[in-house]
């Protein structure tokens, strides 16, 4: 999801930030779309350990993936009685003021400045990984990164699902701590025209938004899959062109 300037996404947290992500979402008609989101919830439901399965949703801003993990989330809801829990990584944005090693408004900054690692990896993903005591938190700020989130730290049941979405998830700060990597596919071309019409309100212009995708979101985005090759890392790619006709292609020997 892209920035505001000052760090937003446009998204409002009012109050007390919801850590658990229960909410139920309608169910869906027939199509194709329902059927690989059937396939990709056999996928994760198949991917037993003895600790919380850790599922990444990964891909470019505009590319669909907080819709995608809301829509497999209430699947899964729907076919088991397990926990499901929803974490949208961009709550857990690093502040801007210390992003300080590159400029604020550069491809870089937003590779390498704007998540926290570390809390995504220590507050999430380690706790319900193997030998973790499964407390948890899902977000820690508010989108804009300026204000600090009372998110009170919950414990997951020992077979819970985690269904988390975010870019740059494959980083190697965190790959390690994912049970199930998929990557939703997109051009940048049709990146650039989603996100110019999704950003343009808070952006003043979808002009204004297209020239932060081009400068901005976009080239750091081929610097991540220049140097990840994330569709390759991941068990599962969707090819999410075309929203009404999702696609599945399936890895069955990921690079690691």
């Amino acid at each position: 999801m892209g920035e505001q300037a000052d760090g937003s996404t446009g998204a409002e947290v009012s109050g007390t930030f919801s850590a658990a992500g229960d909410e139920k979402v309608p169910k869906m008609s027939g199509g194709p779309r329902a059927r690989v989101l059937g396939e990709v919830a056999a996928e994760v439901l198949s991917a037993r350990r003895e600790h919380p399965v850790r599922v990444a949703l990964d891909g470019c801003s505009a590319a669909g993936k907080t819709t995608l993990a809301n829509e497999l989330a209430g699947v899964l809801r729907w076919h088991t009685a397990r926990e499901v829990i929803r974490a949208e990584l961009d709550y857990f944005k690093r502040a801007p003021e210390l992003r300080t090693t590159y400029p604020i408004e550069s491809s870089e900054s937003y590779y390498y400045e704007v998540y926290d690692y570390d809390a995504i990896r220590e507050r999430l993903l380690k706790p319900l990984g193997p030998g973790g005591d499964r407390r948890y938190v899902n977000g820690l700020r508010d989108t804009s990164a300026r204000t600090q989130l009372a998110v009170p730290p919950r414990t997951a049941a020992p077979d819970a699902i985690l269904i988390a979405d975010g870019t740059f998830l494959q980083r190697p700060e965190l790959n390690n701590y994912w049970d199930l990597r998929i990557y939703v596919h997109v051009t940048f071309e049709t990146v650039l025209r989603r996100g110019a019409v999704r950003d343009a309100a808070w952006m003043d212009s979808r002009e204004a938004a297209a020239h932060r995708y081009r400068t901005r979101y976009i080239p750091g985005e081929r610097l991540y899959i220049n140097q990840i090759h994330p569709a390759d890392r991941a068990q599962l790619v969707l090819n999410n062109e075309d929203p009404a006709t999702l696609t599945i292609t399936r890895r069955p020997a990921p690079r690691r």
